[in-house]
This record gives C-alpha cells, structure tokens and sequence, in this order.
C-alpha cells in the first residue's frame, strides 16, 4: 500500500512537471511571436509590458550592479595584492643587487685607493685579497691569497692605498702571512718629516704604535708625516706610514695611514734594492793579493844593456 502511494506521488510530480515545462514554452513562443511582430497593437501591448515591469528591474538592476561592482572590485583587489607580493620580491631581489653594487663599489674605490701610493718607478708588486684574518691581543697578522708563484718573498713590504701596512713573515706557495705594524714583533725604520729625524716604529698592540729611538725631538711635532726609511733593504724608502701624534705619558706615537678595519685588497711590493756592493772598490786589496808599489820617482832610469849599478850617459 505504500509502495503504491509512493508510485503515484512520483507520478503526480513528473506530470506537474511536464505541465509546467509545456506551459513555460508556450509563453515563452508566444513572448517571441509577440516582441516580433511588427503591428502597433502588439507594439502598444510591448510597451506598457515594458512600462510595468521597468520598477521591477530597476529593483532587480541596482543590487545586481552593486554585486557586479563589488566582484570587480574583489578582483581588482586580488589582482592588487598580488602585484603587491610581485613588487615585494622585486624589491628584495634589487636590495641584493644594491648590497651587491655597494660592495663592487667599495672594492672598485679600494683598488683605485691602491693608486694614491707612490712608488719608485722600478719597484714591481703584486695585488692580492686578504682572505682571513688572525688578529688577536699578541699576534696580530693576515693572510693573503698570492705567494711564492706570484715572486713574493719573505720579508716583502705590504701596502694598501693610503700606507704601509706592514711585512710578510711567512710565504707558502700560493699564500702568504701577513704582519701587521701593530704586532708585538713589528720593527720598521723610519724617518719623521720635514725634520729628517729617525727613529724604529716599534707595534705594542694598539693602533697607534710606538715610535722609539727618536735621534732627537727637536724639530718634531705632532702631525709631522712618518715614512720608511730604507735602512736594511726591507722597505723601499718614501712610503707613508701615518702621522705624529704625542701622547703625555709614552711620548710619540704614530696613526697608522692604513685602515685594518676595511683592508681588503693589498699590494705586496717585489722590491730588491740595487745599491748593494758586489765588488770591491780600486782603493780595497781583495784579499790574496800583494800590494803594488808605486815607482820612485828620485830613481835614475838603467839604459838598456848596461849593467845593473851602471849609469846612463
């Protein structure tokens, strides 16, 4: 029973829907046939349609504009956003490219910086990176990446663009050590200017080593330029090494030119003074060898043939 009470409701249900199907698509021809006809009575009953239902769609229209208006804006806002995270990684990615161009800039200024330091114009050298650094309270050196296959020696002066920077003490065949004038163990010769005064700059740990063995300080005042010497064959004579700073309690001290906290790029100088004495000189016997006598001028020249004691006519 109720198996056949619940065949008839569906039956029911698809008839009312057949129905209404049918008379959907009846209205809808005659809807047709009528919008195109083309007589004035049917034109007059299109209008007053039109006229009656205009209220209703205007009602309709303006919450489906608002709606229409409010995805365009959703989507423009989705579009907007994701500009937005596209210009965030552009922004980051020219970020890296700016750190990037800072650096090649300071390396650029660096390298040009190694040009303010004049040379003797037969005195060579070799660039090279400083890739660690061991600084410490009692040793304080670096390493570079050039070495005995570029011609670095031991010993070899290092400077960077403003100055001296100190000497190698160890040479490996494609690094080298590097001391610093501040090292407990740096001893330079050098000479104060205008005055002409020499002294040893002698490293203690701190950034403004000692100068030590003054000649004399008369002629000397603070800010008077210090440059080596020459004295050993080390260092070429004519390199700045910092300025003449006085202190009350250790006398003089010299502010070093060169600045550790931003050496990157220095030159090793390939430098071999030619002023050494390989030969001994016309007025010094080498050794083995007789003294010669000079001729008495007070003794009679003896004619050829004549016996020894004879004298000539």
């Amino acid at each position: 029973m109720a198996r056949a009470a619940n065949t008839l409701e569906k039956s029911v249900a698809r008839l009312v829907r057949r129905v209404l199907l049918a008379v959907a698509i009846l209205v809808s021809l005659v809807l047709l046939i009528l919008w195109r006809a083309d007589s004035p009575r049917i034109e007059r009953m299109r209008m007053a349609l039109a006229d009656s239902l205009l209220p209703g769609i205007d009602a309709v229209g303006q919450p489906l504009a608002f709606l229409t208006a409010l995805t365009e804006d959703y989507q423009q806002f989705i579009d907007l956003r994701a500009q937005n995270r596209e210009l965030r990684r552009e922004i980051q990615r020219l970020k890296a490219w700016r750190e990037v161009a800072r650096s090649l800039e300071e390396e650029n200024a660096q390298l040009r910086a190694l040009n303010h330091v004049r040379l003797a114009p037969r005195t060579n050298f070799v660039t090279g990176d400083v890739i660690a650094d061991s600084g410490g309270p009692f040793l304080q050196s670096a390493l570079i990446n050039v070495g005995a296959r570029d011609g670095v020696t031991d010993g070899s002066a290092v400077v960077d663009g403003s100055g001296l920077v100190g000497r190698v003490a160890g040479v490996g065949d494609k690094a080298t050590r590097l001391l610093l004038l501040t090292d407990f163990s740096s001893r330079v010769p050098v000479m104060v200017r205008p005055s002409g005064r020499r002294g040893i700059l002698a490293g203690d740990g701190t950034d403004a080593p000692k100068l030590e063995f003054l000649e004399s300080p008369d002629g000397v005042s603070p800010g008077d330029l210090v440059e080596t010497t020459g004295d050993g064959g080390v260092f070429p004579p004519g390199i700045p090494v910092g300025r003449l700073v006085a202190t009350p309690t250790s006398g003089y001290r010299v502010l070093l030119a060169a600045d550790y906290s931003r050496l990157e790029f220095v030159r090793v100088l390939l430098y071999a003074p030619d002023t050494e004495i390989d030969r001994p000189g016309g007025l010094i016997v080498p050794p083995g060898s007789e003294p010669a006598t000079a001729p008495d001028p007070a003794a009679e020249p003896v004619a050829e043939g004549a016996p020894d004691g004879a004298p000539t006519e």
